[in-house]
């Protein structure tokens, strides 16, 4: 199959395209303005759809939707096909076994074909977590250099996950990161896989790399799920699924399209509150605090309330309290999730809403990567059967 992508469209007024060469990755160009950079989105020629399309399966290597998806310059590691478990009368889509264990793979198997396909001779990326590991592993896999700002805070399991691939890692402040990024991109010609604006674009390819999971769900339950309840940082996996769901629905390839929730840390929310001031995007005051460090953000993106708008879904907000429980729930049937990949079922457990059909809630990473873990060692105990008592007390 071949990519069936030919233009970039502003979600900001969908009027003006743009050729689908070179991704626009500062955001629209015509409707953009100084306060808010609207991201781009890739178009099809959806007319054109083979009939095969129908009959694709899910499994390893997301280019079994290639029509559908930007052109995939980049080799695969295996992404996608990922398992969906029953748990407490929801499924849980759990992303931690893609190759990077998180759904990351699926956004940087397509972002990192981009570069490729610019002729990049790097990728840069500003990340503390599952974002630059992947970027590293897809880089890596491609031949090209890979250059992560990171920060100091950041696990150090997580640090030396971005090492092992062979990436050059800068820790430097939150603040200096975007600045630091552009002149990475003016300088050394590097592609960038990560967010270079004010208000988050993100890259115009990304979220067509999560389109594959809606398409895996659908394919997977044999129907379109009620809702899908999705941790939220940015809004890119938000806003990929809802495109998905959508594609599916408006091709007759599937009945109707679910709800989705996004799902937020409690301490800073900033698709909830655009989403209910009705603006476009949100920048708030950073407060540290949660525990819940992978879907922590300052401002968010519009992608995420076109996703929520469209689908008729709700924002939704949870404590760390709420996540630990959410995790401990998902360890006890031996899925171990990063904390901020719980937000899911935590959101779904919070909303306390029934719904006529399936309802999933996704699972983006393993809990390695989660601050503070592997960091104590283990207390040795004497060799005793009086050891093994004191465990059932």
């Amino acid at each position: 199959m071949t990519s069936l992508a030919i233009a970039q469209r502003s979600l900001g007024d969908a009027a003006p395209t743009f050729p689908l060469w070179p991704p626009l990755t500062s955001g629209c160009p015509v409707t953009s303005t100084d306060e808010l950079a609207f991201p781009l989105e890739v178009d099809y020629s959806y007319a054109d759809l083979s009939r095969e399309f129908r009959d694709v399966r899910s499994g390893p290597d997301i280019a079994r939707w290639q029509e559908l998806l930007p052109p995939l310059h980049a080799p695969t590691l295996g992404e996608g096909g990922t398992p969906l478990v029953e748990l407490d009368g929801v499924f849980v889509k759990d992303e931690s076994r893609n190759p990077t264990w998180s759904h990351k793979d699926r956004l940087n198997r397509v972002t990192v074909s981009a570069a490729v396909g610019a002729g990049a001779p790097g990728i840069v990326v500003s990340s503390s977590g599952n974002h630059g590991a992947s970027a590293a592993a897809y880089a890596a896999r491609a031949g090209l250099d890979a250059l992560v700002l990171a920060s100091a805070e950041s696990p150090p399991a997580v640090q030396d996950f971005l090492r092992a691939y062979g990436a050059k890692v800068l820790s430097v402040p939150s603040e200096g990161r975007w600045p630091l990024m552009r002149q990475i991109v003016e300088r050394l010609g590097y592609h960038p896989v990560s967010n270079l604006t004010v208000t988050h674009t993100g890259h115009p390819f990304g979220p067509e790399g999560y389109k594959s999971l809606a398409y895996e769900l659908h394919d997977q339950l044999g129907r379109t799920p009620a809702a899908v309840f999705v941790p939220t940082g940015y809004a890119e996996l938000l806003y990929g699924l809802w495109k998905g769901f959508r594609e599916l629905r408006d091709l007759g390839l599937a009945e109707g399209a679910p709800r989705l929730y996004s799902c937020e840390s409690a301490i800073n929310a900033p698709l909830s509150r655009a989403f209910a001031e009705g603006i476009a995007a949100a920048k708030i005051e950073y407060t540290p605090g949660s525990r819940a460090y992978a879907i922590g953000a300052a401002l968010s993106g519009y992608r995420g309330v076109v996703a929520l708008r469209e689908s008729g879904g709700a924002a939704l907000t949870v404590t760390d309290e709420e996540l630990d429980e959410a995790q401990r729930r998902l360890a006890g049937q031996g899925l171990w999730a990063e904390l901020s990949s719980a937000a899911g079922l935590a959101g779904y457990r919070r909303l306390g809403q029934r719904f006529d059909g399936p309802v999933v809630c996704v699972s983006t990473s393993a809990g390695f990567k989660d601050l503070g873990v592997g960091t104590a060692p283990p207390e040795t105990v004497d060799a005793s059967w009086a050891s093994v008592e004191r465990l059932f007390i």
